[in-house]
């Protein structure tokens, strides 16, 4: 891989964009880097989190513009590959960099720091868990560039944001602050240092039953925007697939017996 370093420790993989002499913007290599290494963590087996960051000291500065410019010449196709994804998948290719991290069915934290605008913050929105350091500045730019953001946005911001708040930043383009980020949302917290505090999250997540972990994540993705009572069926179903099994019964007896719990 040109762009993207992956790194596995202990169950624990490490996405980071490594492009620092551009702000980690994204090539159009790093569009089908971004999918493959997703793809590859979906099929990874004992995967328990993963950590998406950015080399150097900016998250990721959207869409390089070299690449935009490729894009003038042919226009039909990419207009055609815009409408029509691939056999088989919902995203299509701009899409699926960014969707292909909210099918993982592991928890993945993301450590931004500094620039992490348009398909960096659609990349960024991606992840469950957003831990920013005081200098991020975030933004949905596209309106700079006379487009709407389009990278799955459409699948994440309504779980986050206000309505209101949304089409203000969508049409404004308005750079926020690290403070201004996390009061509408865009981050969970603010933190010192993102990637150890990542790292210190997933640990600590990591210290809990998978199956209640990755059930967990499953029950918000699929019922948060749901309308009252449809997410019944949803809790019952995931909560039948976990109760009874090996890592929930030592849940139970290490809670019990005070003791670490050694799950499979």
């Amino acid at each position: 891989m040109q762009h993207l370093d992956l790194q596995m420790v202990d169950r624990l993989a490490i996405v980071t964009l490594n492009r620092p002499n551009k702000k980690n913007a994204l090539s159009e290599n790093m569009f089908e880097e971004l999918f493959d290494v997703g793809s590859q963590l979906q099929k990874t087996k004992h995967l328990r989190a993963v950590i998406l960051t950015g080399a150097g000291n900016n998250f990721c500065a959207g869409i390089d513009l070299n690449f935009l410019q490729t894009l003038l010449p042919r226009m039909e196709e990419v207009r055609d590959q815009m409408r029509n994804p691939p056999v088989g998948e919902a995203a299509n290719w701009f899409q699926r960099p960014c969707y292909i991290w909210r099918l993982l069915q592991v928890p993945v934290i993301a450590a931004i720091d500094g620039i992490c605008i348009g398909a960096g913050l659609q990349l960024a929105l991606s992840a469950d868990i957003r831990l920013a350091g005081p200098k991020t500045r975030m933004s949905i730019m596209e309106a700079k560039w006379g487009l709407i953001p389009d990278m799955g946005i459409t699948q994440v911001l309504p779980q986050l944001m206000r309505v209101d708040q949304a089409k203000e930043l969508m049409m404004t383009g308005r750079i926020l602050d690290a403070k201004a980020s996390e009061q509408v949302g865009l981050i969970t917290r603010i933190v010192d240092d993102p990637l150890a505090a990542a790292k210190d999250l997933a640990k600590e997540i990591m210290s809990f039953s998978p199956e209640a972990v990755n059930g967990s994540k499953a029950l918000v993705d699929k019922t948060w925007n749901l309308l009252p009572g449809l997410g019944l069926a949803v809790e019952a179903q995931i909560q039948s697939e976990i109760i009874g099994t090996p890592n929930q019964i030592e849940s139970v007896f290490a809670g019990l017996e005070k003791r670490p719990a050694n799950f499979e």
